[in-house]
């Protein structure tokens, strides 16, 4: 650097795909992937009722924490696709984990890499406990807040503000009105000001309906009624739990791809993204398609643009979420 050999653009490739393969790229999992897909810091999120769930302790919040930090350095150091990210058939596990999502065989307080884990109802960020916890309440699931996590950080789409007289739900699925938490959310957004934002959001967060508060898959809610993971998108063809999502997720790639690319962008350089940069997020999403979606292929070009190599410090980490 000291030397100017960084402004070689040869050099700078080279440098960046020698990093990206660095262990210490882990910050990179930790703080713009973990920022942006909300599961940074998950061990200390201790939000969760301990009468109803005894066994959310803290090793194992840290435990789904590491298995998403994991899941993503993986993508990064192996420069695999970024779609894994909405699919993917492995995960990161220990036994604890293991058994929380009721996967046999897994022996020992180490994570390692576990392949076929779509037959358990896991693969993808949305199967993971650290995502699912976070998006559900204290002591019930959230359709709203897992549909609302899937529309504005995966897919990168403006959902309107509630109106500030909107009545609240119910803050416990075990509720004296014996509903279930669709049935709640449905009713609710029976009125016409409600159902403008929930028609946007709620179908998503229908299909994940099969895992309880901490992540655990379920075929019933507390009340013993059986669970709908039915969702009926208002673009798209009707589809049922995390299989389907998964589906509607893929066929809206393009959503996808451009929303990782613009947090990808502003993370780097430490700022809003801005309508000038148009060109360079078409730049990154073009080379993402024509490359196997691999992460790199979004990082170079970023990476020899004028606009990184240009810009002055700036704190990075404080974007990830605009």
């Amino acid at each position: 650097a000291a030397a100017g050999g960084l402004q070689d653009q040869e050099v700078l490739v080279t440098e960046t795909s020698r990093m990206l393969k660095d262990s210490r790229m882990r910050a990179l999992a930790i703080e713009f992937a973990g920022q942006w897909l909300q599961f940074r810091s998950f061990d200390q999120h201790d939000n969760k009722s301990e009468t109803r769930f005894p066994t959310f302790t803290p090793e194992l919040r840290a435990a789904m924490n590491q298995e998403a930090t994991d899941f993503i350095a993986e993508i990064v150091r192996n420069d695999r696709s970024i779609l894994e990210i909405l699919q993917a058939d492995y995960t990161y596990l220990n036994d604890e984990l293991a058994r929380h999502y009721d996967i046999p065989n897994i022996e020992g307080p180490e994570f390692r890499r576990v392949e076929n884990v779509s037959r358990f109802g896991r693969g993808g960020l949305a199967a993971m406990g650290s995502v699912l916890a976070t998006q559900s309440g204290a002591s019930r699931t959230s359709p709203v807040l897992r549909g609302t996590w899937v529309v504005e950080t995966l897919l990168g789409r403006e959902i309107p503000n509630p109106p500030a007289d909107v009545p609240q739900l119910a803050e416990d699925e075990l509720n004296k009105d014996g509903l279930t938490m669709r049935q709640r959310v449905e009713r609710h957004r029976a009125d016409a000001s409600c159902a403008v934002c929930h028609d946007k959001i709620d179908p998503y967060g229908f299909a994940l309906e099969g895992y309880d508060p901490i992540g655990r898959l379920r075929d019933e809610d507390l009340y013993g009624n059986p669970i709908d993971a039915q969702a009926e998108p208002r673009d798209g063809e009707a589809f049922a739990g995390l299989s389907g999502l998964q589906g509607y997720l893929l066929e809206h790639q393009d959503e996808f791809t451009k929303q990782f690319c613009r947090k990808l962008l502003g993370y780097a350089l430490g700022r809003t993204v801005e309508l000038s940069d148009g060109p360079l997020l078409v730049e990154m999403q073009t080379e993402l398609k024509e490359n196997e979606y691999r992460f790199s292929a979004a990082v170079l070009p970023l990476i020899k643009s004028s606009q990184f190599r240009r810009h002055r410090g700036m704190e990075a980490t404080r974007v990830a979420n605009d």
